[in-house]
Formats: C-alpha cells, sequence, structure tokens
C-alpha cells in the first residue's frame, strides 16, 4: 500500500495521511495518523501533496534518526475500549463460555465489522 492513495488517505512507509482540502485557501493539507508527533504537510494539486507527505515521513524518520530516537510506529495494535460494566461482563462472559480470551472474541468482532 506504499505509496497509493485510498479515499482521503495517502500511505507511505506504513505511514497514512489524511487529506483535506481548504476552499478558502486553494489547497490541500493533512497530517500523519497513528502517531502521537504532529506531521503535517500541504500542496496545491495532487503531486504537490503526495510529494510533501512523502517528504515530511522522510523528514520525520531522518529527525528521529540524527535524534537517536526510535521513530513511532502507526496503529501499534492495542488500543483502550471503554464501555459500561455490564456489557463488558456480558463479553467476559461469552468469551469465557466460548473458550477464548475476551482479546480474541473483541478482535473477531471488530474483523467482522470492518471491510478495508
Amino acid at each position: 500500500m506504499n505509496g497509493k492513495n485510498q479515499g482521503n488517505h495517502l500511505h507511505y512507509k506504513n505511514y497514512t495521511g489524511s487529506v483535506e482540502f481548504s476552499e478558502e485557501d486553494a489547497v490541500f493539507h493533512g497530517k500523519v495518523i497513528g502517531i502521537k508527533a504532529l506531521v503535517s504537510f500541504e500542496g496545491v494539486s495532487v503531486n504537490a501533496i503526495i510529494n510533501d507527505f512523502h517528504k515530511a515521513v522522510d523528514e520525520y524518520l531522518q529527525f528521529c534518526a540524527a535524534r537517536g530516537k526510535e521513530p513511532e510506529k502507526p496503529f501499534k495494535g492495542s488500543f483502550n475500549v471503554r464501555i459500561n460494566a455490564d456489557l463488558h461482563r456480558r463479553l467476559a462472559l461469552s468469551a469465557l463460555n466460548r473458550g477464548v480470551s475476551l482479546n480474541a472474541m473483541v478482535e473477531d468482532a471488530l474483523q467482522q465489522s470492518v471491510r478495508v
């Protein structure tokens, strides 16, 4: 998926960038999503925003390397979900009855609800 556009997102070197358009400024702009660092980019055309996105990711990686810092990995596969206590209890009991972990049951449910 590196370098390919899917909807309003760009992909490069395992990083994903959002893409929005400002009619007022007549410019595309976006930021890398899935990491805490702010890595933004912009361009006045499709090619310009793609090029600036690639440049922004490359500069972020170079910045981290120059400081001996490990770059953030986007979408690490771990996130917190807050649900009400009764649903939590019912899910945990259902997972126990199925002989799977709560994590495995939630992952399966999410896999079924997302079509990427």
